[in-house]
């Protein structure tokens, strides 16, 4: 009697530390830091960012952002093209594009995005969501995001709320949704924000 609830127990522990052990290795693989190329959003134009969650090895919780983005020198260059010919000159296009690209990274105003995010939603779903606010560091002063006065300045505001695909494991991830921008006047701005990145 007493050898059959020893071995019941050793059964029930037994099976419970199998339990246990599967339940820590599926947390050990969960999909916790991503890596996001993003247009619009915290970034303003376009920006590669990292985004890792405080507790190792969860996609769910408290984290953070931390990015490297680029404004075009929109105003400082003229890319249209001669209105008065109907002439089509592909070398002529890809010449504006890397004159664009050149413009862009070597007169372009640098941003440096930060901030703190929620992401909430079901264990066992790809979907879930972000809530997050931030700021964004301009390497130039420059007045963004303005209704009636124009006020240059390096610090600009940032809300989020996403919407996030991210895999259970690793894999492609997918973000989009709202992000306000508070402007270098504490205006309040509309904008929207997609990226794509790979989540590990």
């Amino acid at each position: 009697m007493v050898m059959k609830k020893i071995l019941s127990f050793l059964v029930i522990f037994g099976l419970l530390m199998i339990g246990n052990q599967s339940l820590m290795a599926q947390n050990k693989t969960a999909a916790g830091k991503l890596y996001y190329l993003e247009l619009g959003g915290a970034g303003v134009g376009m920006s590669a960012n990292f985004d890792s969650r405080f507790i190792p090895n969860t996609r769910y919780g408290f984290g953070y952002r931390v990015g490297l983005g680029v404004i075009p020198p929109f105003g400082n260059y003229d890319y249209s093209t001669d209105s008065s010919s109907d002439y089509y000159n592909i070398f002529d296009s890809v010449t504006e594009m890397v004159e664009f690209f050149y413009q862009t990274f070597s007169k372009g105003n640098y941003t440096f995005p930060i901030g703190l995010n929620y992401v909430f939603g079901r264990p066992d779903k790809a979907s879930v969501f972000e809530v997050g606010a931030g700021i964004t560091y301009l390497s130039r002063k420059k007045a963004l995001f303005y209704w009636d006065v124009r006020k240059p300045g390096n610090v600009i505001g940032h809300l989020s709320f996403m919407y996030r695909i991210t895999p259970l494991n690793k894999g492609f991830s997918f973000r989009g949704g709202f992000t306000p921008m508070i402007g270098t006047s504490g205006d309040l701005f509309p904008m929207g924000a997609v990226s794509f990145g790979y989540a590990f």
